[in-house]
């Protein structure tokens, strides 16, 4: 069995900070260091980026940040990044989410282009789905749904893509954040089949 088809260790780390304390994830593969480091520090990257944005509101009283791990399997690792803000003068909790998708055997981490075959038109079928599941779920929305981005927020989660946007976006708050699932075989002829969609459909 190849080593990577298994969950890949997985450490949580804490930063405490003057208002609060963040968890944030760290890869632990001593097969390879280098591609370990790699992925670390660009994890940590983004905890300090959450963090930083937090940090630019007024009257912040306490900070607390956590992730999740929504894939872990295949030697596909993909977590998701939050951190909450609170304070009596804020009107409401200041929140950011944030993702990290990687390979975890050649160190390469993903945006969302790099999931699909070069030229495929994964903007609009990946936009006609959100739209789609907009109409069907009743999610009002500020303006009629246009395109996502073309490096949209994502995760994967075995064999679902999701599509998420931050608060506010595309939504009032009371909606959170919007995330539209998307299976894997609703886009089987754009996905790159050396990407890490692929991956996720293999049997063995």
């Amino acid at each position: 069995m190849e080593e990577v088809r298994l969950p890949v260790p997985i450490q949580t780390m804490m930063i405490l900070a003057p208002t609060g304390i963040i968890y944030y994830p760290q890869v632990q593969w001593p097969k390879n260091p280098v591609i370990q480091n790699k992925l670390n520090k660009a994890l940590l990257r983004k905890v300090n980026h959450l963090f930083n944005k937090s940090y630019q509101q007024t009257y912040i009283t306490e900070l607390v940040g956590d992730y999740e791990v929504k894939n872990n399997q295949r030697g596909i690792i993909s977590i998701s990044l939050n951190n909450v803000a609170t304070g009596p003068k804020l009107a409401h909790p200041f929140d950011n989410l944030s993702s990290f998708t990687a390979d975890i055997r050649t160190g390469k981490i993903f945006v969302l282009s790099n999931l699909f075959k070069p030229n495929s038109d994964y903007l609009q079928r990946l936009s006609s789905l959100v739209k789609e599941q907009i109409s069907n779920r009743n999610i009002n929305t500020f303006h009629p749904f246009d395109t996502i981005r073309p490096n949209q927020d994502f995760y994967l989660a075995d064999k679902t893509l999701v599509i998420y946007f931050q608060r506010f976006k595309i939504a009032p708050r009371p909606t959170g954040y919007p995330m539209f699932p998307i299976s894997i075989y609703d886009i089987l002829d754009i996905i790159d089949q050396k990407g890490p969609l692929a991956k996720m459909l293999a049997d063995f």
